[in-house]
C-alpha cells in the first residue's frame, strides 16, 4: 500500500493530542490547586513556574515538534518519490514506537537512562529511514 505511511504518521499525531490533553489538564489542575498562578501562562515567567509534572507534560508536548516534524517530512518524501512501501512503513513503524515508549518514560518515572537511550533509538532509527530514502531515491 503506497500509502501506509499515514498510519504512523496519524498515530505521532494521536499521541501528541494525548500529551496536549494531559498537559492542559495538568495546568488547569494546577492553578486550581493554587500551585502556579494562572498569569503565569501568559507569557511563561514568573518566580514560581510550572511545578514539576506539569512542566513535563510541557516539555514533552514541546519535543513533539522537534525531531517529529523529520519524521513526518521523511514519511511524506517517502509517499511523493514512491517508497512509501516496505523497509520505510517498518522503519517508520519503529520510530513510532520508540516515541510512544520515550513519552511513557518522560511523563511516568522520567528515568534518565532509558529515557535517553530510547530517544537516541528513535533518531538512529530516523537517520536509517532517510538514509534509505536518499538510496532509494538514487536508484
Amino acid at each position: 500500500m503506497e500509502y501506509a505511511l499515514v498510519y504512523p504518521m496519524a498515530t505521532m499525531v494521536l499521541l501528541t493530542a494525548l500529551v496536549l490533553i494531559r498537559m492542559v489538564l495538568g495546568r488547569v489542575a494546577a492553578v486550581r490547586r493554587g500551585e502556579v498562578d494562572a498569569r503565569f501562562y501568559k507569557t511563561y515567567q514568573g518566580a514560581d513556574g510550572e511545578p514539576r509534572m506539569v512542566a513535563q507534560h510541557t516539555r514533552h508536548f514541546v519535543n513533539l515538534f522537534e525531531s517529529p516534524v523529520l519524521f513526518y517530512a521523511a514519511c511524506i518524501t517517502a509517499m511523493v518519490v514512491g517508497q512509501g512501501t516496505g523497509v520505510t512503513v517498518w522503519l517508520a513503524w519503529a520510530y513510532v514506537i520508540c516515541r510512544i515508549i520515550h513519552a511513557i518514560v518522560h511523563l511516568t518515572s522520567n528515568r534518565i537512562p532509558p529515557r535517553m537511550a530510547i530517544y537516541a533509538a528513535s533518531w538512529v532509527i530516523l537517520l536509517v529511514f532517510w538514509g534509505t530514502l536518499v538510496v532509494s531515491s538514487r536508484a
